[in-house]
């Protein structure tokens, strides 16, 4: 029996967006009109109410697919080898070109997660960081079925077992979760919280920025608080001509987005 609980709406996350924007780069201009509409209504929500809304920026050109990102992240979490907050995974372009997708928690302003816990473990903070409470959590995995990004694991080892990506990529940050509970990526927010108090900015000091985004050798990931107009997050979807969210049509709106691949928009643009 699979460990994995996996459900069939999850399969193709990444060809039915890339592939689905990327081939439709020649109406560019309707596309850009809503995804601007759709940043506009995100950076006036607040997550949870609260002064600072953490999100992420993806480039998948710039992704080399050299998995440090999860690497980094399994040693400050203090992850076994077979337990991945962040999912790394290769995808084809229309044009037969391959990328990597990286996927960690997209950190909803609508979690299916939260909706769907009977206990209250999964819950989201005033900042939007949707994250867990290890002490009430009974293990019940109803998170892992809702969450349509599949990115949530369930603990299956022994809390004294120590990850293999320590001391290469980094040293456990967090105290171990028990066996038996849900995990789930928190944009590493205990050095988000920690780095705060000490006067550090989310996103532009590393010690207070999540790991993966630290560990990236190529500048893939940005991080930083997407209601100040002027943190690197905010400046890069400023930036941006075709930014997308993963599953928009479900309405979860989440806080990590992509950067679609260039390569494919420019053939697509030359043809037409």
């Amino acid at each position: 029996m699979s460990d994995k609980v996996q459900s069939p709406d999850k399969d193709g996350i990444s060809r039915r967006d890339f592939v689905k924007v990327s081939g439709a780069v020649a109406g560019a201009a309707a596309l850009t009109s809503v995804v601007s509409a759709g940043l506009n209504k995100a950076q006036a929500q607040h997550g949870g109410g609260g002064e600072h809304r953490w999100g992420m920026v993806i480039d998948i050109d710039l992704c080399i697919g050299c998995q440090y990102c999860t690497y980094a992240c399994q040693a400050v979490n203090n992850l076994a080898d077979d337990m991945i907050y962040n999912v790394v995974t290769t995808e084809t372009l229309e044009n037969g070109e391959e990328y990597f997708l990286s996927r960690p928690c997209m950190h909803c302003e609508n979690p299916p997660c939260v909706h769907v816990c009977p206990v209250g473990a999964t819950y989201v903070r005033d900042d939007g960081i949707v994250t867990m409470d290890y002490d009430l959590c009974i293990g019940c995995r109803y998170c892992e079925v809702a969450c349509p990004y599949d990115v949530r694991v369930f603990n299956w080892r022994n809390p004294d077992e120590v990850s293999p990506r320590v001391p290469d990529f980094g040293t456990p940050e967090v105290p171990p979760r028990p066996r038996g509970v849900m995990e789930k990526c928190t944009f590493c927010q205990h050095r988000i919280d920690a780095g705060m108090e000490r006067g550090l900015v989310p996103g532009v000091d590393d010690a207070a920025t999540p790991a993966c985004v630290v560990a990236c050798p190529t500048g893939a990931r940005i991080f930083g608080d997407l209601n100040d107009s002027q943190s690197p997050v905010s400046l890069a979807l400023e930036a941006a001509k075709t930014p997308i969210r993963l599953r928009e049509e479900l309405s979860t709106e989440p806080k990590v987005y992509y950067l679609p691949p260039q390569r494919q928009s420019e053939s697509t643009t030359e043809e037409g």
